[in-house]
């Protein structure tokens, strides 16, 4: 049967003749009426009363098959394409067998008073046949409908799918994937961290504990996994994701019910998982209540305004109502865009742009005369190593003189609290833009003690998607098809995404009372050469073989890997377990006739002569694969 069906349905223009259609609702007319004087005798009877039946009955047939085969006729029942029955073919029979229904009624009427006193149709025959009519005409259109789309539309399975959430999320994402018959997806099973549910089923599908992934994945050979959970636990999602990736199953999430369009989800929405979400941890606790107490109304200076960090810091910021931000920046396009952004959100009231470079003290002065901020987060910054090595006269321009603008004026001003935004680099530095980090540090901690400015000192890892980190560089270079360029098979780097380095950089410069030095917990360092790989494996490529990885050697000042602590420095445990205080050294008074004797040295631009002035304010700064190298055996 489905063999003939796909052979007549599939041929170009092969419409069944309409005379087979109008047979087939003649002859099914037929069954109607059959059935009709079965349920009439409930289905039994004694040859006496059939035999007086169908002497009434076949005097009528006749009329019978004549009406239903005009009334069909002209209301044109057998014009519809069978195989594409529409709400308006059904309208149509319901009518014609009305109408028929009607007719036959009619002259049961007209026969029974003026002629022989005998109906067409008994009465109870007539309804009866009227809704097994109805019945057996749409319920063949619709068969032949099912057996068309089963035999010629329905597709094959062409890829397995596991849901990790069994939740709503899940639920509603396993219904939209099955909605839409076209993709031909086998739902493998759902996966979900509560034990509770594992061994139980969803609509059908069985439910299995996250640990069941790999064998569930090496039974079935799932082509993807969705993530469906609204709030994951990051550990959890990380783990799921490292086992598909080492067993080549396509990793894509559904987004946040916020972002569902007037509130639906569609298949559109699912996206691939991104290395954000790989390396992300666990969302940070701050305290809410101290936050709001130390920055509501408060008049807010943030330098570097249009940056990563600085724009993160702001929409942190944001969430404690402050009394105004002052968003401050030398990159004008940025600032427009991210101004733009936040007037949209509906915070063009809380904010004061300023374009303006930090090395001018003057301009600075002025800013500070007239908007008066009360607590500065410094977060502007040159930080591209390879750049600073190349240019150490801007480094020191803008991370030590821009800085020390920043810092004098706070104390000028008596703003309460300073935070400076710090690097990893800064510790035992091997490059130039490290070291002049380091020295900003060294600055922000002698002013310390000579002001009632509360001066803080914040010190974090990469920051993942911020500017110039290498999550953007592989992204570019992957969708251009490679090479993926890595420096060193065993580089290493810390890792942390932008709003938890603004959380830990708010918590941290909130419970600062002036000198600390924070670390920030930033969990396990990465090799840059996995990083890769995974990337390259989430965006559905196979390494070999649609891109390479292409090792290019250190760049100048670049280490291997990356350190929180010097060597001398010693922590102290704060109330907030990613945070730590750092006992900072080498920070005594004749540093900061060095810093001044340091920044004189523009005039002469003589990289090598600056760089040495560097070296002896901060002696654990030892050059790695750079010019400068020479300079450590003086």
């Amino acid at each position: 049967m489905e063999g003939f069906f796909k052979h007549v349905m599939t041929l170009p223009d092969s419409r069944t003749p309409r005379w087979v259609v109008v047979v087939v609702d003649v002859l099914l007319s037929f069954v109607a009426i059959a059935l009709a004087y079965l349920v009439r005798f409930d289905v039994y009877s004694n040859k006496a009363e059939v035999l007086k039946e169908w002497g009434v009955l076949q005097s009528s047939l006749p009329f019978y098959i004549a009406i239903k085969l005009l009334v069909f006729y002209v209301f044109k029942i057998h014009k519809g394409l069978i195989r594409y029955t529409s709400f308006e073919d059904i309208r149509r029979i319901f009518l014609a067998v009305t109408t028929s229904t009607l007719i036959l009624l009619l002259g049961g009427l007209v026969r029974a008073y003026w002629f022989d006193g005998a109906y067409l149709l008994p009465m109870s025959v007539l309804f009866t046949e009227f809704l097994t009519s109805i019945i057996l005409l749409v319920g063949f259109r619709f068969a032949v409908k099912v057996i068309y789309y089963e035999v010629t539309q329905k597709p094959k399975v062409t890829k397995g799918v596991i849901i990790y959430g069994a939740g709503v999320s899940g639920l509603i994402t396993k219904r939209t994937l099955e909605r839409d018959t076209t993709l031909g997806v086998h739902l493998i099973a759902f996966i979900d961290d509560d034990q509770k549910l594992a061994g139980n089923r969803l609509e059908g599908v069985d439910i299995k504990h996250t640990s069941e992934l790999e064998k569930l994945i090496q039974n079935n050979a799932p082509q993807e996994l969705i993530i469906a959970i609204q709030n994951p636990n990051k550990n959890n999602v990380s783990n799921v994701i490292d086992v598909c990736i080492k067993r080549d199953v396509i990793v894509q999430t559904v987004p946040n019910f916020k972002s569902w369009i007037n509130g639906e989800f569609s298949l559109k929405q699912i996206r691939k998982v991104s290395i954000e979400e790989l390396l992300g941890r666990q969302p940070i606790r701050l305290n809410e209540e101290r936050l709001f107490e130390e920055l509501k109304q408060k008049v807010i200076l943030v330098t570097g305004a249009a940056g990563s960090i600085g724009s993160g810091l702001v929409q942190q910021l944001l969430r404690y109502h402050p009394g105004r931000i002052i968003l401050l920046d030398q990159a004008e396009s940025p600032m427009y865009d991210f101004q733009n952004e936040l007037i949209k959100e509906g915070y063009g009231e809380k904010l004061e742009v300023v374009i303006g470079d930090i090395r001018s003290y003057d301009r600075m002065k002025r800013l500070f005369s007239a908007l008066r901020p009360e607590i500065v987060f410094h977060a502007a910054a040159y930080k591209h190593v390879p750049l600073m090595e190349l240019n150490p006269t801007e480094a020191v321009r803008t991370n030590v003189l821009g800085t020390k603008n920043i810092v004098d004026l706070s104390d000028e001003f008596n703003v309460d609290k300073f935070v400076l935004i710090s690097t990893d680099k800064a510790v035992n530095p091997t490059n130039v833009m490290g070291a002049s980090k380091r020295i900003a540090e060294i600055y922000v901690s002698l002013k310390n003690k000579q002001s009632s400015t509360k001066y803080i000192t914040t010190r974090f890892g990469n920051v993942l998607g911020s500017n110039g980190s290498v999550i953007p560089l592989f992204r570019r270079q992957i969708a251009q098809g490679g090479p993926v360029t890595v420096t060193h098979e065993e580089v290493t780097r810390y890792f942390m995404t932008i709003p938890e380095a603004c959380q830990l950089v708010l918590e941290a410069g909130v419970m600062g009372q002036g000198g600390e030095v924070y670390v920030f917990d930033m969990g396990e360092s990465v090799k840059i050469i996995d990083l890769a790989k995974k990337m390259i494996k989430l965006s559905g490529l196979e390494l070999g073989k649609d891109i390479e990885i292409q090792v290019t050697g250190l760049r100048p000042g670049e280490k291997l890997f990356e350190e929180l602590l010097a060597d001398q420095e010693e922590t102290i445990a704060t109330h907030h377990p990613k945070i730590l205080i750092a006992k900072l050294s080498n920070a005594d008074e004749s540093k900061t006739a060095a810093i001044d004797e340091l920044i004189q040295l523009f005039d002469r631009q003589d990289n090598f002569e600056l760089v040495k002035q560097m070296k002896g304010i901060v002696p654990e700064f030892i050059s790695n694969n750079s010019e400068f190298s020479n300079l450590d055996h003086e």
